[in-house]
């Protein structure tokens, strides 16, 4: 389904922020490792923050389509930027589909603007993928939950003011999941972020260890207040968060791709310029082909989604897709730009870095294969 006139509005506007206000200060942020402050309250003017949630609580929501493009845009100009809302699209996305008429209205409209950020917190440091063998515990003691237990790699940590908390409601329960909640928590006391975990690529936003020690949330914090539906619910909330991890993908390979062609243009060697060496034209094409393949992936998980199918294969297969894609594309451009590719000077080595956090992000790729695989299997039999 075509963007309408609006949407298509909105990735050229963001465009347009990428291209006037982003490249010309990301190496500086990047390799300074510098919070993006001024790049985040732009965004928030844009209404970037509100794109996935509609009226009454937001004012600009958009199709999925859109979303996964303003996505792949931002991450064209840092990857970065893509995701310090991630997470926060997620969080909505959960709250629209089950959270209370009371918690819709209590965080939709300041997430909506930027004024509240919210984040998620699954990953535990001994979990890793394996979300049913969660330890963080929440506890029901009289109107409160008492939450103890840590998370670790949980971007935007320390300016998030909502966590959608992955707990433990009934350590007893079996299967497992069904015994799983999300509780929608606010920092307070027993909560602490320990540290900003060093990372490969990925600079600017942080991305933190979580600590609850006897945490206490109100009864009412569970989202849609039915305790034991929480793994169903966060992997639904996957679907929207994959076909996020996919567009930056595919905005980080289409930078490093438009990188590359340019560059091949301006370099000579041996009396032409490097593009008409069949080699270095193999890898244009090779790489052009790829992009534009992840994002119709994109692209049609992204109308599944909205069509209110189930799309895990789907998502799954652009997220898959689209990582492998951009950590094969970055590692071309650092070929066709030689050791210019190397150099900090130029963008091509931070493409290189920031590649692999799709690989291993929102549900690593050797999972998505299970998944995928699962999936095919049972539709073959419907």
């Amino acid at each position: 389904m075509p963007l309408s006139s609006e949407e298509q509005q909105i990735v050229a506007l963001v465009g347009d922020f990428v291209d006037k206000d982003v490249r010309p200060v990301v190496q500086d942020l990047e390799h300074s490792n510098t919070y993006p402050e001024q790049l985040i309250e732009q965004m928030k003017k844009l209404g970037v923050y509100g794109l996935g949630i509609p009226e009454p609580y937001g004012e600009f929501g958009v199709s999925t389509p859109c979303y996964a493009l303003v996505a792949e845009e931002l991450a064209r100009g840092w990857m970065s930027l893509a995701g310090a809302f991630g997470g926060h699209s997620v969080v909505s996305k959960l709250l629209l589909r089950y959270g209370t008429d009371e918690q819709r209205e209590r965080y939709l409209p300041r997430m909506a603007t930027g004024e509240l950020r919210a984040t998620m917190a699954l990953t535990e440091p001994s979990g890793g993928s394996d979300l049913q063998a969660l330890r963080t515990t929440a506890r029901l003691d009289g109107d409160s939950w008492v939450v103890n237990g840590s998370k670790t790699w949980i971007t935007n940590a320390r300016r998030s003011s909502l966590i959608a908390l992955l707990v433990k409601t009934d350590p007893a329960a079996q299967p497992a999941h069904t015994g799983i909640s999300i509780l929608l928590v606010e920092p307070g006391p027993g909560f602490s972020v320990s540290k900003d975990l060093p990372k490969l690529g990925y600079k600017g936003v942080e991305s933190c260890e979580l600590h609850f020690d006897d945490f206490r949330a109100p009864v009412g914090a569970v989202l849609g207040t039915v305790p034991g539906k929480g793994f169903s619910q966060m992997m639904n909330g996957l679907e929207i968060g994959r076909i996020q991890v996919a567009s930056r993908a595919v905005g980080v390979a289409r930078a490093a791709y438009e990188d590359s062609l340019r560059y091949a243009q301006e370099r000579e060697t041996f009396g032409k310029q490097i593009w008409q060496h069949q080699s270095v034209g193999n890898y244009l094409a090779d790489m052009a082909t790829n992009v534009d393949a992840a994002r119709l992936l994109t692209q049609r998980a992204a109308e599944v989604y909205d069509s209110g199918a189930r799309s895990d294969l789907e998502t799954g297969m652009a997220k898959l897709f689209a990582s492998e894609m951009a950590a094969k594309v970055t590692l071309d451009a650092v070929r066709i730009h030689g050791g210019y590719g190397y150099s900090t000077e130029y963008d091509v080595e931070r493409y290189f870095r920031d590649a692999p956090l799709m690989i291993v992000g929102e549900g690593t790729n050797e999972i998505l294969r299970t998944v995928i695989a699962k999936q095919l299997v049972q539709r073959s039999k419907r």
